[in-house]
């Protein structure tokens, strides 16, 4: 819990975009943390709901279908089918924050503001 103007700072992987499940599932033989992985509005409206603002997204790598293709490949996959669905798609980013007042939203579990603050 993050008292108002508390800074949240995470390095996390991120989805730009719509990413279709097939390719998600497929991809998790790639990278484990891609299944899960938000898109970068979800990410962002998340944290607003829970009182966030000042929120920031900012790339650190964008991942190409070549960092994969050997592994996709080996798996099975046919790498060239998915490409255009995935080509730039996921991200490694830092994702900043700054908590808001006591009387923004109330975290999420909270059943008034300022309770858990």
């Amino acid at each position: 819990m993050l008292k108002p103007g508390g800074r949240f700072a995470v390095s996390d992987v991120v989805v730009r975009g719509e990413v279709p499940e097939l390719v998600r599932k497929s991809m998790l033989l790639w990278v484990g943390c891609i299944a899960g992985a938000l898109e970068e509005r979800e990410y962002a409206a998340r944290l607003a709901e829970a009182g966030f603002t000042g929120i920031s997204v900012e790339p650190t790598r964008v991942y190409s279908i070549e960092d994969a293709r050997s592994f996709l490949v080996e798996a099975g996959i046919d790498v060239d089918a998915i490409a255009p669905l995935v080509e730039g798609k996921f991200m490694s980013a830092f994702i900043r924050a700054t908590k808001g007042s006591a009387t923004a939203q109330p975290a999420v579990g909270c059943s008034k503001p300022g309770c858990c603050n």
